[in-house]
């Protein structure tokens, strides 16, 4: 296969869905070599903060001069996204390469488009013969598709509720299944909250022999002037919270003593903890792949996780004159309740605005009221779009979750566009650059969004051929 009928090819297992299980996985990797024993892992699980901690680990580790596969979903507009090795995406050569291999020996089998994707990854990084890889769970943990590896070490960065039609409609549920990454002796790093989900994870440590090392407890961070912590836990709204400016200094006490004057491109007060589970998992993997602090300082600074927080200043086709646009894929109540207070406090950190114009769209089986409710009364104009989808919410489904259930807060003006494309155009008409457009919802219109912007992610990298 060329590598558009390898994309055709797995797109189309999107049809066959969501199958949880590990055995059927451990047999095809069977019969392709099993890539998964050789290479080295690091395993990021969680709700939110997977993606930016797997980057900060790859950024630390490759300025430290490593050659370090990174493998991640969702992708924002392009499937390539996905895989990378240092800065370099993997090519249409090679992933056409690895799809026909994945392809010939499932000799009309079917597997499902993650797992398919997962399989890639680890034929790809073991042809490159990487330093080590970094692994994001796609969604749960015990019966993912990325469980059929043995890391060096593991990271929860936190639980929270999402995904219930798969993982549990209780805390303790979902935290078991994240939980199912843990394996016998492997160290675990983990921003579990003092809750349930702390519980859970300490048992399951426990059981397993495998050292615990928690955020808050053996690690935490401090920013310039003020007071050490964490972000607020998941769940628990802090709109107004104290929001570090981006170039703000700060220091990550350590496992083994302090690093101070960190700065890193990362926005937002909860990526302080997701910076500083990285850290600590280099600390635990210090007897395997050593890094200098000097490397820690710079790979923090270059650190880059587009779609989360992340502010262009844009043109649009038909509008010469630019505006400030933030692009956030908060798609669950923690996620939201991360960019509320980002924007709360917006006027003296990252970002100020006179005017917020948000543009909105989200999958339907999300907690889609809540994050309308959480938003709305920052806004001064809500433009709701739909995202082609057969899951998608609907604009006047949205539309009937804010007028119904909402707080007495001000109310913004709505209005509906039937694409992303549009809400751009409309988004552009109704503000100035001394305004701000957040897009935020899903990371599925992030994604279009950004494309629009300023073209394909993977168009701006490197493309790398490793066979």
């Amino acid at each position: 296969m060329d590598y558009q009928q390898a994309w055709s090819y797995h797109n189309s297992l999107h049809f066959f869905k969501i199958k949880l299980g590990l055995a059927s996985m451990e047999r095809f990797l069977g019969r392709l070599g099993d890539p998964q024993r050789r290479s080295r892992f690091i395993h990021v699980a969680g709700t939110n903060g997977k993606g930016s901690v797997a980057a900060a680990l790859q950024a630390v580790l490759a300025q430290a001069g490593y050659r370090v596969g990174l493998y991640t979903s969702p992708h924002l507009s392009c499937v390539r996204e996905r895989w990378r090795i240092n800065e370099d995406y993997i090519s249409e050569a090679d992933f056409a390469y690895h799809a026909t291999a994945i392809k010939t020996v499932l000799n009309g089998e079917l597997i499902t488009y993650f797992e398919f994707a997962t399989v890639l990854s680890l034929l790809w990084f073991a042809a490159s013969e990487v330093d080590v890889a970094i692994m994001e769970v796609g969604m749960g943990g015990r019966l993912d598709a990325t469980n059929v590896i043995t890391p060096l070490v593991g990271v929860i960065t936190n639980v929270s509720m999402d995904h219930q039609e798969y993982l549990g409609d209780t805390l303790t549920q979902v935290a078991a299944e994240k939980a199912g990454i843990i394996k016998s002796g492997v160290p675990l790093v983990a921003g579990v909250a003092v809750d349930d989900s702390r519980r859970v994870v300490r048992e399951r440590c426990r059981a397993l022999a495998a050292p615990l090392y928690l955020l808050g407890r053996d690690f935490s961070w401090q920013a310039a002037g003020s007071e050490s912590g964490r972000a607020p836990d998941p769940g628990k709204p802090d709109k107004f919270s104290k929001n570090p400016p981006i170039d703000a200094p700060w220091t990550y006490r350590g496992l083994n003593g302090e690093i101070t004057g960190l700065r890193s491109g990362l926005r937002g007060r909860h990526q302080r903890d997701n910076l500083s589970l990285a850290l600590a998992a280099l600390e635990v993997l210090a007897d395997h792949l050593p890094v200098r602090i000097d490397d820690i300082r710079a790979g923090l600074a270059a650190v880059r996780w587009p779609g989360r927080l992340e502010l262009l200043e844009s043109a649009l086709a038909g509008h010469p004159e630019k505006r400030r646009v933030l692009l956030d894929g908060a798609h669950n109540p923690a996620g939201v309740t991360s960019l509320v207070a980002a924007l709360g406090a917006a006027t003296g950190a990252d970002f100020g605005y006179r005017r917020l114009i948000t543009i909105w769209a989200s999958m339907a089986d999300k907690e889609v009221a809540v994050g309308l409710h959480a938003i709305a009364p920052l806004c001064d104009t809500m433009i709701l779009t739909q995202l082609a989808s057969e899951r998608a919410a609907s604009p006047a489904k949205m539309r009937q979750f804010l007028a119904t259930g909402g707080n007495a807060e001000p109310t913004p003006a709505v209005l509906d566009a039937s694409s992303p494309a549009m809400a751009l155009d409309l988004a552009w008409c109704r503000s100035t650059l001394e305004d701000l457009i957040v897009v935020s919802g899903s990371l599925y219109l992030v994604g279009t969004v950004r494309r629009l912007l300023v073209g394909e992610l993977t168009a701006q990298g490197r493309q790398a051929n490793r066979r």
